[in-house]
């Protein structure tokens, strides 16, 4: 059994101790159901409270529970790769802080020794700017830049489907310390 990572909110909310969670999904055959079986049983059970977001809250009550049996360790996804993640709050617009990326990482052929196979490409919506680019281990690395507050941004990086929770740990090393360049 695998300490499931931060159960006290879902506890607080949902005014339930997590061994009554627990017995409750296991009752209901959840050792045996997948993660898109389980998540309706939880919102289910939550509908009543009125959660603004009850999807949200379903979904991390799922996984502490697929944690707690074993079936996933934390920073584990739903499809077994693991994901780093890291962001730095930067001054200017949204368009300043993607430059500042492209700039930062202009030129790059691989990313903390990974060979760079696919892209990069960029893309922008009203709220958000994009770049995007695969690795030859088949891992995705996504930097997503919004508005923070007024004239500050949130720069983002993703790297996800990695192989193992301790490349999530060398890879989110990696990309702060490639952050800190901003």
């Amino acid at each position: 059994m695998t300490k499931p990572q931060g159960v006290g909110p879902y506890e607080k909310v949902t005014q339930r101790a997590w061994p009554e969670w627990v017995a409750l999904i296991d009752g209901r055959g959840g050792r045996e159901l997948s993660h898109p079986d389980i998540v309706p049983l939880v919102q289910q059970e939550i509908a009543h409270l009125n959660l603004a977001n009850d999807g949200w809250w379903a979904q991390g009550i799922t996984i502490a529970y697929e944690q707690h049996i074993g079936r996933r360790i934390p920073g584990q996804q739903g499809d077994g790769t693991f994901a780093a993640s890291i962001s730095k709050t930067v001054l200017g617009s949204m368009d300043v802080a993607l430059a500042a990326w492209i700039a930062l990482v202009d030129g790059r052929t691989s990313f903390n020794g990974i060979k760079v196979t696919d892209g990069p490409t960029t893309s922008a919506t009203g709220k958000w700017r994009y770049w995007r680019c695969g690795l030859e281990d088949e891992s995705r690395v996504n930097v997503t830049v919004n508005e923070a507050a007024p004239g500050k941004c949130r720069v983002a990086v993703q790297h996800g489907q990695l192989v193992s929770s301790e490349a999530a740990s060398d890879c989110k090393a990696y990309w702060k310390a490639l952050l800190a360049g901003l």
